[in-house]
């Protein structure tokens, strides 16, 4: 697909662009309203292609379950081994459309990697993530950046809480929610791991603060999130941070994601996800 429609639908999902307005655009690229109603499905998540671990497999135990936030009471999806034991915790953040059933089973395969894995839900004070991704993604513009990050911090104390924790917490962020695994990192001393894919950067004079081991995906064709990479690369460096930055070569923004077929990249995601566990096995078992 041409690079400027891909270009044009990552505009729409991360910029306040209205669905008129990106139709429109889409049918000046495509040459017609047909073509263009051709493109979209391609662009566009397709949620019957979400469950790689399905919500009954029988290795996991997965519940919706709900903790204290900053004001609020926060929702969340769980998942952990069947079997019982004490588990390194990872925080699955989600992307900005909320926490849907791609998110949920990312949160099953960590789960099932031998962790206990929880997927907060950022729109929790609004009342929940909804179907519609364009009214999800207009929440977002509402969202207190402030008791947003305290909730997402909260999530680790109530992780740590429990029985089935060993202590040691990280997480993983993809997109919204890769810009947020990396303020987690700045605002969460005791994080073993944090792993950001093509997530918006922290500001330089952060970088000290973070002791988390960090892990960063990013996609070569996703030029608006890659401009922050020198800074971020340099940063870290100064400030002695462990880290491992990975560019795929080719790779879209959101090339984890295996429900939006024209992004997603199988062989970017399979080597990030096999480098993201190795992180994982290495702080938090």
């Amino acid at each position: 697909m041409d690079q400027s429609i891909i270009n044009l639908f990552d505009e729409y999902t991360h910029k306040p662009l209205k669905r008129e307005d990106f139709l429109r655009r889409l049918v000046k690229l495509t040459g017609s309203m047909t073509a263009a109603m051709a493109v979209l499905p391609l662009l566009e998540v397709n949620y019957a292609n979400a469950a790689t671990v399905a919500p009954q497999d029988d290795r996991i135990i997965t519940e919706n379950i709900t903790y204290p936030g900053d004001e609020s009471t926060m929702k969340g999806y769980l998942a952990r081994p069947k079997a019982d034991g004490k588990y390194g915790a990872v925080v699955v953040i989600h992307e900005n459309r909320g926490l849907n059933p791609h998110i949920e089973d990312i949160t099953r395969r960590v789960a099932l990697a031998g962790y206990l894995a929880l997927a907060p839900d950022a729109l929790s004070p609004q009342g929940g993530t909804p179907s519609n991704e364009d009214e999800a993604r207009g929440m977002f513009a509402k969202i207190d950046n402030q008791k947003n990050l305290n909730n997402f911090i909260k999530a680790f104390d109530y992780l740590k809480s429990r029985k089935d924790c060993n202590g040691k917490t990280g997480c993983v962020g993809f997109c919204w929610g890769g810009g947020l695994a990396n303020q987690l990192a700045v605002n969460v001393p005791d994080l073993k791991a944090a792993v950001a894919y093509y997530g918006r950067q922290p500001e330089a004079a952060d970088v000290p603060k973070i002791k988390a081991a960090v892990l960063l995906h990013y996609g070569g064709l996703d030029e608006r999130v890659n401009a922050g990479i020198p800074a971020y690369e340099e940063a870290l460096k100064k400030a002695g941070v462990q880290y491992q930055l990975f560019v795929y070569e080719g790779a879209q923004h959101a090339f984890n994601n295996d429900t939006a077929p024209t992004r997603y990249n199988a062989d970017a995601a399979k080597l990030a996800w096999e480098r993201t566990l190795k992180l994982f096995a290495e702080k938090l078992k």
